[in-house]
């Protein structure tokens, strides 16, 4: 038994060790863990958005490199590996006295200036046109003012001109454009235009040639945001490919809090590449690196939920989420990867009063009060500041954080020792009446986004609180010397799995057909669902072919009182006897009837049972229709505690 315990010791001993690195050797350690991406293009693009810096400068803020040093941002972004920016571009973000919209002001002046900048420090430009005099994403494609009225062949002249004779101001100043985005986030819309021939066959149309006939070397790119809506993906691509428009690049938004996975990501962009035969590339992501904020204006990103989470709010995590996007792009052909607004960070620390002078001064932020002239209904009521500046990759002083060394360090790598990054957040469910106790161990999240296990302690007053009304609260702990965060949630539960027949697992329910039913099984249809848009149906034009019975069995209820409901509707029933029932130990104890007489008509019964420590409990609903025709939809099994 010592020997036992004290092998366990060691164990013990070289976990502190590898996740808080404490030994010398790792404590002197600095930089981040990189793990290297394989077979990295030469030519990959390793590219960064950063359309707000001039008004950012306007309004005082200053850049330094990780020593401190203070130096141009573009000559800092190139010595850190980036090798092309990308510059968003609205015709006309002023009102008719010259107040900027704010955003940047990204007119065509300004863009030029960010292009100069770029080229003097060999990085190539990404040209993003808007086609509008503000935001355009997928909630809102305006028209810019000075198209508003035009018919859409109009248009499509107005866009061409305007888009050659920016290209042709960028060639005059020298800079190195090499890609031209044809809209921005066009989910649909475009430029005040909702029908995709419109949008595709006039005006991307109208881009794409304006481009070839500047520069035909020029990479053109069409850009979706919502990856994880593979379907509507697929059906864009299949409609650039159905009005022949002529392309290189499709390009799309990954935000990993809203955007689903990186192998959901991978699927889709491969399925286009494969298909159509075209480059593919992320042309905007971002990760926080904190949770706070610095210049008095909400962050999209921050307390409370909402999103996903997949790595911490680290510098390290900020890190190796690009890390992760790159390499998903890479290893599916695809030529490269934006990271959006990485130096948008506050114009100030001391007070929203000075911070709003300056956003609305030098259009600084997300949008200035003179945006509502344009935009009435977003930027109009919610003009501001940064919403971004805690995933930028400088902190709130302008310095370099070590997580823009990543794009230098990708082909590379950076292995250094394995030392903790943060501590998993936690979030547990407790059901109405439920002991609340919470986990002795939490994940330790290492640089390198591994895992691992460590004792912790919690500051929790009552550690056997009962609560008996719904409400939740965060509870803060200790684990290896860092804070611990558990989020407890305190709800009726539903012990009823799959309980509305939503998820394609069905294992769970147990189906009996007594009679040969015609039709009998989960079906989709949302407007015959009580909840979702999946049920379970049940039809037969013969008559006395419905008889079934459908219902799960649960071994592990904790001891103690419970609510079982199960709705049904239908017709056509003839003579009909429908039960919910619940049988404990192999015997029926308690048994509701239930009727099905209209379309959505339905029908609850209701039933009371016990349950003691290790019984099996079968809870269903047997169905006999005599009516030739009889068809009906079983949904929504709730399983509840009563609490004493």
């Amino acid at each position: 038994m010592m020997k036992t315990r004290n092998a366990f010791l060691v164990v013990f001993a070289i976990l502190l060790i590898a996740c808080f690195g404490v030994s010398e050797a790792e404590t002197d350690e600095s930089g981040i863990y990189v793990k290297p991406i394989d077979h990295l293009k030469d030519d990959f693009i390793l590219g960064m958005d950063v359309s707000s810096v001039v008004s950012l400068e306007n309004s005082g803020v200053r850049y330094f490199d990780e020593t401190g040093k203070e130096k141009d941002l573009f000559e800092i972004l190139a010595d850190h590996g980036v090798n092309y920016i990308r510059v968003r571009v609205w015709v006309d973000p002023f009102t008719a006295d010259g107040k900027s919209y704010g955003g940047g002001g990204n007119d065509l002046a300004t863009a030029i200036k960010i292009g100069q900048r770029a080229t003097k420090n060999g990085m190539k430009l990404l040209v993003d046109f808007h086609y509008s005099d503000f935001w355009a994403d997928p909630s809102k494609q305006q028209v810019p003012k000075a198209w508003e009225g035009m018919k859409i062949d109009e248009k499509a002249e107005a866009l061409y001109q305007y888009t050659k004779d920016s290209l042709q101001a960028f060639m005059d100043a020298g800079v190195d454009v090499g890609m031209v985005q044809l809209g921005n986030e066009t989910n649909g819309k475009l430029c005040g235009e909702k029908i995709w021939k419109n949008i595709i066959y006039k005006l991307m149309a109208a881009g794409a040639k304006a481009t070839r006939e500047i520069d035909p070397r020029i990479l053109i790119a069409v850009h979706f945001a919502n990856p994880e809506n593979a379907e509507a993906y697929l059906n864009w691509a299949s409609k650039l490919d159905y009005y022949h428009l002529d392309y290189d690049v499709f390009a799309t938004s990954y935000y990993p809090y809203w955007h689903g996975t990186l192998e959901n990501l991978k699927n889709v962009l491969s399925a286009i590449r494969e298909t159509y035969q075209k480059d593919v590339m992320v042309a905007e992501t971002s990760y926080a690196y904190t949770i706070e904020d610095t210049d008095f204006s909400g962050n999209t990103i921050g307390e409370g939920g909402g999103y996903e989470k997949p790595y911490p709010f680290t510098v390290q995590g900020q890190a190796n989420e690009v890390r992760d996007v790159a390499d998903a792009v890479n290893s599916i052909g695809g030529i490269g990867v934006f990271y959006w607004e990485g130096a948008w960070i506050s114009v100030g620390q001391n007070s929203w009063e000075e911070n709003h002078h300056l956003w609305e001064t030098y259009g600084s932020g997300w949008a200035s009060s003179f945006a509502g002239e344009y935009d009435p209904n977003d930027a109009g009521k919610y003009f501001g500041g940064s919403a971004c500046d805690n995933q930028a990759m400088f902190d709130a002083n302008g310095r370099a954080l070590d997580s823009l060394n990543v794009f230098r360090l990708l082909k590379t790598g950076n292995t250094v020792p394995l030392k903790a990054d943060s501590v998993e957040e936690l979030a547990v469910q407790f059901d109405i009446g439920q002991q609340i106790a919470l986990p002795d161990e939490i994940n330790c999240i290492l640089n390198d986004n591994s895992r691992s296990p460590l004792p912790v302690t919690w500051n929790l007053q009552d550690s056997e609180a009962v609560y008996h009304d719904e409400t939740e609260f965060d509870v803060y702990g200790s684990a290896g010397g860092m804070e611990a965060k558990c989020h407890v949630m305190v709800m009726r539960f539903n012990y009823a799995k799959n309980f509305s027949f939503e998820d394609d697992d069905l294992s769970m329910w147990v189906c009996t057909d007594r009679a040969s039913a015609e039709q009998l099984y989960c079906e989709e249809k949302k407007s015959d669902s009580l909840t979702g848009s999946k049920h379970w149906h049940f039809y037969s034009s013969k008559a006395k072919s419905i008889d079934f019975s459908l219902e799960q069995s649960f071994s592990d209820l904790p001891a103690g009182t419970y609510r079982y409901r199960i709705s049904i509707m239908g017709g056509d029933s003839g003579d009909q006897e429908i039960l919910s029932y619940v049988s404990i130990n192999s015997e029926t104890v308690s048994t509701s009837p239930a009727r099905i007489t209209a379309y959505n008509q339905w029908d609850t019964p209701e039933l009371v049972f016990t349950v003691h420590e290790g019984d099996t409990v079968i809870l269903g609903i047997s169905v006999r229709c005599d009516g030739a025709g009889a068809w009906g939809k079983i949904d929504d099994m709730y399983v509840n505690s009563v609490p004493d």
